[in-house]
């Protein structure tokens, strides 16, 4: 196997790491990608609301940052209305705009 980069003639080594049963170590792992679901989707008497600060910290860091949707999970539409509801939050004091 020819290493990206590397001059002519020079070449990498194989990966010869195996463990006991003398497969590579992440080979045959094989894992299943579950698609998060969106909670105001699958629950509809949660309401996103600027007075609502519990439920708004849950999606904003301890920096103070809005968290993205593909961590938190949330569609697009509750995306927007959730950082339009941070945004108003913050404005009237209620979040804080950065971490003490």
């Amino acid at each position: 196997m020819i290493r990206r980069g590397a001059k002519k003639g020079e070449r990498r080594k194989e990966d010869t790491r195996k463990d006991k049963n003398g497969k590579r170590p992440n080979e045959g792992r094989r894992y299943i990608l579950r698609k998060k679901k969106c909670k105001f989707c699958t629950d509809k008497n949660l309401k996103i609301h600027y007075l609502d600060h519990q439920l708004l910290r849950r999606f904003i860091t301890e920096r103070g940052k809005i968290i993205p949707s593909r961590f938190s999970g949330s569609c697009a539409r509750h995306q927007r209305k959730l950082a339009k509801a941070i945004k108003r939050a913050r404005n009237i004091g209620i979040l804080p705009f950065l971490a003490e």
